[in-house]
């Protein structure tokens, strides 16, 4: 297991400074320090999922899902708007979308900021994925800031998004409120 870990961690570390080396410098000068969050993903019926690891980079961030308990297939993933999951995943909120922008990566006007791609759930249920989103960030202050007035959380849905103006993605069975670590 300890091997397991030190594997994703070189992957990780890995594929941020390809990240930073494709994107070259900033113009404002190099990130100082990794501001990192994380959200611990609960199912309906209280039952761990698992973890998602948010990690700033310099021009948006790293999303790290380690998730178990998920049926087979796809799965719609989204960060929403409200940084609550109780008394049901519905206190959530709507996608996070603090520039108006609709849904969808097929939608000729962009994307909102809390479309992410879906994840995939093996017949373990386990659903392992990394990717990057230029879309938010984890600066306060920032209009795109997953701290905002009423924070933000992160909803795996029961089937996969269809990228379109109407997600498709089903019911909520899972919700975690994003936390700074």
């Amino acid at each position: 297991m300890k091997s397991r870990a030190k594997v994703c961690c070189a992957i990780a570390v890995s594929l941020l400074a390809a990240i930073a080396a494709a994107c070259g410098p900033a113009e404002s000068g190099p990130l100082e320090i990794a501001t990192t969050a994380s959200a611990q993903v609960m199912g309906p019926e209280g039952e761990s999922l698992g973890t998602v690891t948010f990690t700033q980079a310099e021009r948006g961030v790293l999303v790290q899902a380690d998730l178990s308990g998920l049926t087979p297939g796809a799965h719609g993933f989204h960060i929403h708007e409200t940084g609550s999951c109780a008394p049901d995943f519905s206190a959530a909120g709507d996608h996070f979308a603090p520039s108006g922008i609709e849904h969808g990566y097929f939608n000729p006007e962009g994307h909102h900021a809390g479309d992410l791609p879906n994840i995939y759930a093996g017949a373990d249920g386990i659903a392992r994925a990394d990717f990057f989103s230029g879309a938010i960030s984890l600066a306060d202050g920032e209009p795109n800031s997953l701290f905002d007035g009423d924070g933000s959380a992160i909803i795996v849905h029961e089937k996969g998004d269809t990228y379109g103006a109407n997600a498709g993605a089903g019911g909520r069975v899972g919700c975690g409120v994003v936390a700074r670590n």
